[in-house]
């Protein structure tokens, strides 16, 4: 299948949720499916060491449309998100937790504002987290949006789409997976915000904490402060065609055999 058959990859990190990947699957391809597109499922293991790395490796092996990289040791989500940016094939990307909070159902709400906008996020309605978690992640938006200016009400929602040849351009840093859309405007992108459901956590326990969220968030702001104001961005107008030398035919270069 070559890259422009391929339209969709779904891009989910993986440390640690043995039990929440069978399910994840079969929800996501079931829902992927009633997009009638082309699609593929990438499930990056971040070095898990739960049992998850084998229930990985059985679900490539019984869904086509699955495909299982394994890290180690253990980079972070943005080291694993960064790897499924470089491997995915489809021409739009889609990344979710493997958590199951994402609702895979929402995908085709972020679907209906393809191409219109390069990127659409979601915006979890009802948080169903902690009370702590809740805080820590109102405040950063806050903090984010009011440092960057990106408008982005609920950067901490996974579940985003947008267009692969985004990414290249991206820097590659731990906490990237933090300020994907800011990201992504940096280079014009239009970006759309569209409310999504949340859901309780079924299995498993969250990596994430007050310390690791906010503290690194409000560290990697000061980082993406600087990128605004030095980024170098640009869009080429035209090429203008190949001038003919001065007295004569335009000279043809020829590359040597072997070069």
């Amino acid at each position: 299948m070559t890259n422009d058959a391929l339209r969709l990859s779904a891009v989910v990190p993986v440390f640690n949720e043995k039990e929440n990947l069978e399910p994840l699957v079969e929800e996501l391809g079931r829902e992927l499916g009633r997009l009638e597109v082309t699609f593929e499922i990438l499930l990056v293991d971040d070095g898990s060491t739960d049992g998850s790395t084998e229930v990985m490796d059985r679900l490539a092996r019984r869904y086509p449309a699955v495909r299982a990289i394994h890290l180690h040791p253990n980079q972070g989500q943005s080291a694993a998100l960064a790897t499924g940016f470089d491997a995915a094939l489809g021409q739009y990307l889609v990344t979710l937790d493997a958590d199951l909070q994402n609702d895979p159902a929402d995908i085709a709400r972020l679907f209906e504002w393809i191409p219109q906008y390069d990127m659409v996020v979601g915006i979890r309605r009802t948080r169903r987290d902690s009370w702590s978690r809740r805080a820590s992640s109102t405040i950063a938006n806050r903090v984010r949006s009011l440092v960057l200016g990106d408008g982005i009400r609920d950067t901490g929602c996974s579940l985003k789409l947008f267009r692969r040849d985004l990414t290249p351009r991206m820097p590659r840093f731990r906490g990237m997976h933090r300020f994907l859309p800011f990201l992504a405007q940096l280079q014009g992108a239009q970006i759309m915000q569209v409310p999504v459901n949340h859901r309780p956590r079924r299995a498993g326990r969250s990596k994430y904490n007050v310390s690791n969220r906010l503290g690194r968030g409000l560290v990697d702001l000061v980082g993406m402060w600087w990128l605004k104001r030095r980024y170098v961005g640009y869009q080429v107008s035209y090429e203008a065609p190949a001038g003919v030398p001065h007295g004569g035919e335009p000279t043809r270069v020829d590359k040597e055999a072997g070069s």
